[in-house]
């Protein structure tokens, strides 16, 4: 497998903006298409997926594969860890079309929220991306910590969450994904 550094994949993902044109909108939903298409191998014939979305654009990443899993028939339970009001736009523009859609969206407060999340034959890790650099803290690590006792298999988006994306190093905690999905 070829790798490439944190600076590389901001710098291509930059480039593909400025030079080629192509909105940061796209690419997120090109991304999120993506693990929307990978949790549907995963699932087979099962039906129901949780997914875990931080206010970046990882988490945006994570609410356009909830529309396109929506649309492919899945039952989708979408937690958001931390307000809506800290999204960015893309993020923002992503969860507005699944409000539109009447995607009910559980805003994590404390660990009671996430209950129901056991109840999910996958859990979608999409609350941090490549630019984590400092130790994960609460709520996010006693989420993290949830998903991993949950004993239901994790997708991670673009590198799992509590992990720094250069060095592989845990940072404080880390989500135990059984596959990760990364994109150039």
């Amino acid at each position: 497998m070829r790798t490439i550094s944190v600076a590389q994949a901001k710098k291509f993902d930059r480039l593909a903006q400025e030079k080629l044109g192509i909105p940061s909108l796209i690419l997120m939903e090109n991304a999120g298409r993506g693990v929307a298409e990978e949790a549907i191998k995963m699932l087979r014939s099962r039906k129901r997926v949780a997914i875990v979305c931080g206010v970046g654009n990882n988490g945006g990443d994570g609410l356009v594969s909830a529309r396109h899993l929506l649309n492919a028939g899945i039952n989708v339970k979408v937690y958001l860890i931390g307000k809506a009001s800290k999204l960015k736009p893309d993020p923002g523009t992503n969860l507005n079309i699944l409000k539109r859609m009447k995607q009910k969206i559980v805003k994590l407060r404390s660990a009671k929220d996430l209950r129901d999340m056991r109840k999910s034959d996958l859990i979608i890790d999409a609350i941090f991306g490549i630019g984590l650099k400092s130790n994960v803290r609460s709520p996010m690590s006693e989420v993290i910590d949830i998903m991993n006792k949950s004993k239901r298999p994790l997708l991670s988006v673009d590198v799992p969450s509590g992990l720094d994306a250069d060095t592989g190093k845990v940072l404080g905690v880390a989500v135990r994904a059984r596959r990760t999905v990364t994109f150039v």
